[in-house]
């Protein structure tokens, strides 16, 4: 009754959102008895009574918001606050290209065809919140860049949320289309105002087409009491290069869903992220990368750095289908444990079909290298500076694949505030 009462029965999708809901009751939230879902567990979350619908509006000042934005460039934001569209502190544009509002591509007819071909194609109809997603969500992002074109500048996506409700659950839709030979930077990032629990269930889908180019980055350092789970589902077609990079540095807890699917010849799919964690947090990277056509690669490395008693899970799939010959797909995650009390569970896998395939996999899991300690230490560094260097050269292979310097800048300041030193150098 109040999936009913609060959205709009008239709507174009409405009965995709119908289906969605129908889908979510049956299989309902995932638990631990699930073999992706073994090591993260959403009992907690379930136990808090959030608000799917916003009760009132609220607005920030851009002052006050100021420092979640990569100010030092000038870029297109859409930005939400507790789920609603805020035109003040965005700045969308159709010159060429169109970076604007899901609502209005779901509702106007000069978008239908587009939303007619790829709104809710590759988005799982297995995965129950995604589900979720697809019936409640009400906003997000949609961009579409035509044939050979490039936006003049990156695209921001920001979520904020303030404290309005005590408790919020938040499903923004977010569809990204690049059509051939067409390119895209994009920024996205979910941040709390408040110390209120924020849940927030995303979905993005992305369509990239032939020879498209699309770089995607998620900075993922919010409040101790905020949720993320994060479902974002690529499409590649012959050519296209895609590249997602996650930046996991806070929140409670964390889950990427990450799945690559690679529809065409010579296509190019990279995963990277850095994860830096402490006190009781905990991130779930799930990957997948299915190779369904030759001459693909695929290239996954992840780096985690775990202290106090947080947790990290990592669990990478490769699929490489039987026509799928001559692939050449790379999985790495290595992780360090700074505290005794935190902990990793990685499980690399790979599911190869075809005989004619250069596939490599493999995790670590370790702490800092005494000798490499011993060393700084005779040169004069101070312990704490010294584990510091240790760890940020750890993670840099990750950082030197960022296309943005401004946002290699910030990330970098980011590292080293996570680990309690100045660097004493910028990227």
């Amino acid at each position: 009754m109040a999936f009913e009462n609060n959205v709009d029965v008239e709507h174009p999708v409405h009965d995709v959102r119908t289906a969605a809901i129908k889908n979510f009751e049956e299989k309902g939230f995932p638990s631990k008895k699930e073999e992706a879902w073994k090591y993260t567990s959403l009992n907690s979350l379930q136990k808090i009574d959030f608000s799917i619908f916003p009760k009132q509006e609220n607005t920030l000042e851009y002052k006050d918001v100021k420092r979640y934005f990569l100010h030092e460039i000038d870029s297109y934001k859409i930005v939400f606050v507790d789920g609603i569209y805020s035109s003040y502190l965005s700045e969308t544009t159709h010159d060429g290209v169109d970076i604007c509002l899901m609502s209005s591509a779901l509702t106007k007819p000069m978008y239908k065809q587009v939303i007619d071909v790829y709104f809710n194609k590759i988005a799982s109809k297995d995965e129950s919140l995604t589900s979720l997603n697809t019936a409640f969500s009400r906003e997000g992002a949609y961009i579409y860049i035509p044939k050979n074109k490039m936006p003049k500048k990156p695209i921001e996506i920001l979520h904020f949320s303030t404290g309005n409700e005590a408790s919020l659950m938040l499903q923004p839709r977010n569809l990204v289309v690049v059509e051939e030979n067409a390119e895209v930077q994009i920024i996205e990032r979910h941040q709390s105002l408040t110390k209120n629990e924020v849940l927030t269930n995303a979905v993005t889908e992305i369509y990239a087409a032939k020879s498209a180019i699309v770089d995607f980055y998620k900075i993922q350092n919010d409040a101790s009491t905020a949720s993320l789970i994060d479902n974002t589902y690529i499409d590649q077609k012959d050519k296209s290069v895609v590249k997602v990079h996650t930046f996991s540095f806070g929140g409670k807890l964390t889950r990427n869903n990450l799945n690559f699917y690679q529809n065409g010849e010579f296509i190019d799919s990279t995963m990277k992220g850095v994860t830096i964690l402490g006190e009781k947090q905990h991130v779930d990277h799930h990957t997948l990368v299915h190779h369904i056509e030759p001459n693909c690669e695929s290239h996954q490395d992840y780096k985690g750095i775990y202290g106090d008693s947080s947790t990290g899970v990592f669990n990478g799939k490769i699929i490489v289908d039987k026509i799928a010959q001559k692939t050449n797909a790379f999985q790495q995650n290595n992780n360090i444990l700074i505290s005794d009390k935190a902990s990793i569970n990685t499980k690399p896998q790979l599911e190869i079909f075809a005989d004619d395939v250069k596939c490599s996999h493999g995790c670590t899991i370790g702490q800092l290298d005494e000798d490499a300690m011993f060393y700084l230490r005779s040169r004069g560094i101070p312990e704490k500076e010294a584990r510091a260097l240790l760890m940020y050269a750890f993670a840099n292979n990750v950082l030197s694949s960022v296309r943005i310097p401004e946002l290699k800048a910030r990330i970098n300041k980011l590292i080293a505030k996570k680990l309690g030193v100045n660097l004493g150098f910028d990227l």
